[in-house]
């Protein structure tokens, strides 16, 4: 296989990777949307006190989103 193949191949497969997951994203915040809502109500109107103040909501979306 020349070199030239095996770029296209690759390339190939970058962009089918890509866009699974892009798939993957979508799938998982909209199973996640409760969660994400929760986080973002309680970081509205907060800067740096985000971090401790949403620390429960931020473990909880993570959770969800890992799976």
């Amino acid at each position: 296989m020349g070199y030239i193949q095996e770029a296209r191949e690759n390339h190939v497969k970058k962009k089918v990777e890509e866009a699974l997951r892009s798939k993957m994203k979508q799938k998982a915040l909209k199973q996640c949307e409760e969660h994400a809502t929760k986080y973002a109500q309680c970081a509205t109107g907060r800067t740096m006190s985000v971090v401790w103040q949403c620390r429960k909501q931020a473990k909880e979306l993570n959770e969800c989103l890992h799976q």
